[in-house]
């Protein structure tokens, strides 16, 4: 047996060689265009120069239409009529609804939204084909069309039925001024039925603010013994009646009261 014969050199890939090694350089990818490409820094920086725009968008975006900003939340009043965001529309349309709201809150607010999402869930097992065109796919796409079209016309009879002129008016931020709580025409305020709908402090409740109104003493006069009336609907009721609430001089005094009302710069 000559020396040597049946042995075999192996290599152990744990031992480093010494030999020369290439710079770190991303493989030629010319053969397979728009297939693959090196990710640093081909790739990456695509993604930090499209993520660059989309970041300068948002921010021209709250430049140009700042968030509108309310007054500060107030717990006791119950007046208070909350809107969601955009995307919870249908569902605050839906428990408008008598079916879904009052004694059946529970229908609008947890069986319909549970039977919507647990539908959902059981798609990928109500339709196993590998057919992909949706007029072969009858139950999904019927499905999925019946609930585009349901949260578009929920979102659309949410915004169409909206006060929206009595939502800015709720939430306006109004300044705040110091009132004189010994004149006069604030005591025929607080024992008047004004005062339940524009505030302790004339700063508004369920009715708008009386601060800085810019109406001249007569006119709320006028106002406060007939309400106001618009398009044929009562927008605000008569608040004081002569003989019944107070006299004639108790309605000057209330409305020099609220007239002198200005708000500080």
């Amino acid at each position: 047996m000559h020396r040597g014969k049946g042995m075999k050199f192996v290599g152990d890939s744990r031992v480093k060689g010494m030999e020369h090694r290439m710079p770190n350089i991303p493989k030629d990818y010319s053969e397979y265009p728009g297939k693959t490409e090196a990710f640093w820094p081909n790739f990456l920086l695509k993604e930090w120069m499209i993520g660059a725009v989309f970041l300068i968008g948002y921010l021209l975006l709250t430049v140009a239409h700042p968030s509108p900003l309310e007054g500060e939340a107030d717990p006791t009043n119950t007046a208070y009529i909350p809107l969601p965001d955009w995307y919870f529309l249908f569902l605050y349309q839906l428990l408008k609804y008598e079916f879904a709201s009052g004694p059946f809150n529970i229908v609008g607010a947890i069986i319909i939204p549970g039977l919507a999402f647990g539908a959902l869930m059981l798609a990928p097992f109500l339709d196993r084909t590998e057919e992909r065109r949706p007029s072969k796919r009858p139950l999904p796409t019927g499905f999925m069309l019946l609930a585009v079209a349901a949260i578009i016309f929920l979102t659309w009879e949410s915004v169409a039925n909206h006060d929206w002129e009595a939502a800015e008016a709720q939430g306006q931020i109004t300044q705040e001024v110091e009132i004189d709580t010994s004149d006069p025409g604030y005591e025929v305020y607080s024992t008047s039925s004004c005062i339940s709908c524009h505030g302790d402090n004339l700063e508004g409740q369920v009715g708008p603010t009386l601060i800085g109104t810019g109406l001249t003493a007569e006119e709320i006069a006028e106002i406060a013994v007939n309400g106001i009336e618009e398009d044929g609907q009562l927008k605000m009721p008569a608040s004081f009646e002569v003989d019944v609430d107070g006299s004639e001089e108790d309605l000057q005094a209330l409305a020099e009261f609220i007239a002198n009302q200005e708000s500080e710069e």
